[in-house]
């Protein structure tokens, strides 16, 4: 692949966006599930995403520049699909999580991803987790424990439905890895917010009955939601992860609960205990320790095998 907007750091830069774009969603998702079907927002949030794809598929087609045999192609899939299901399972613990826990604390909730991608790497990959890794488990795991246990060391539900949308996400990081440096980004991009959308439509006619029609909030949240933190994300970071390890996006992505908590501060005026910033100072260390001592920078030799 030779496509130079997208090497180094401005692949960054696009992933320091989508963190950006995704912290500022906790807020407007929190408020538009609050009277509103859970399955059938995420339904609509992904359909609008999809139907933002298909000129961009069509264009895509008539294009030669990809670089991708076509037979490797029409194999993409399968491939959607399985990142598709974990984003499905992700979105759907995690805006039903919404509705019983705040925006601030799910945001930081949700980045204990960012710790599990190298563990998940470690197993997958058959290496043992580096001292770094496992230092940022134990900083982590204490303060999700100081950010979400009630004095009865009992845990919220809300807090642990996205504990479950935290481990959905590190599996979609690490699909994502896996596959975009051997498919088009806007075909693997599009196949797997296409398989979120009917899963959530199929999932929404069993949970959530005959659709509602949504108010003005939800069709914002979702347009919201659909383009820039759905289409455009998912477009990006696939662009973005053909030059980047899953260690490394995982990385820029631990700045999303700092972006929700600036975002929770400024919109519905949040706060926090002291308790609570602690565990939230505590995670976030643990990510940074993680990320940035899991294994070094790739030499030339071997960034090059991601272009």
């Amino acid at each position: 692949m030779k496509s130079r907007p997208f090497r180094g750091w401005y692949a960054d830069l696009v992933l320091l966006a989508v963190a950006a774009i995704w912290g500022g969603t906790f807020v407007t998702v929190q408020d538009a599930v609050a009277t509103f079907p859970v399955i059938t927002f995420l339904a609509i949030r992904f359909s609008l995403a999809t139907l933002v794809f298909l000129p961009l598929l069509r264009r895509n087609r008539r294009s030669t520049s990809t670089g991708i045999p076509a037979p490797r192609q029409r194999h993409v899939l399968l491939p959607s699909l399985l990142i598709g299901i974990a984003l499905f399972a992700g979105y759907a613990f995690q805006t039903y999580g919404l509705r019983f826990t705040t925006p601030a604390k799910a945001g930081f909730i949700t980045g204990i991803a960012v710790v599990l991608v190298p563990l998940g790497s470690a197993i997958f990959l058959r290496r043992p987790p580096s001292a770094a890794a496992v230092i940022g488990v134990a900083l982590a795991t204490v303060g999700l424990a100081a950010l979400t246990l009630n004095r009865d060391l009992s845990i919220a539900p809300g807090d642990l439905l996205v504990l479950g949308c935290a481990v959905s996400f590190a599996a979609q990081i690490l699909l994502v890895g896996r596959f975009a440096p051997h498919f088009d980004a806007v075909a693997l991009a599009a196949g797997q917010i296409a398989a979120v959308a009917v899963l959530s439509w199929l999932a929404a006619l069993v949970v959530d009955g005959a659709p509602r029609w949504p108010a003005g909030n939800v069709w914002f949240a979702a347009a919201f939601t659909g383009i820039l933190a759905t289409a455009f994300a998912f477009w990006a970071q696939t662009m973005a992860q053909r030059f980047a390890s899953p260690t490394h996006t995982a990385l820029i992505f631990a700045t999303e609960p700092v972006f929700a908590a600036i975002f929770s501060f400024l919109l519905i005026d949040e706060q926090l205990t002291a308790r609570a910033l602690l565990g939230c100072g505590l995670i976030l260390a643990g990510m940074l320790i993680s990320e940035l001592g899991v294994w070094p920078r790739p030499r030339n030799d071997e960034a090059s095998k991601l272009t």
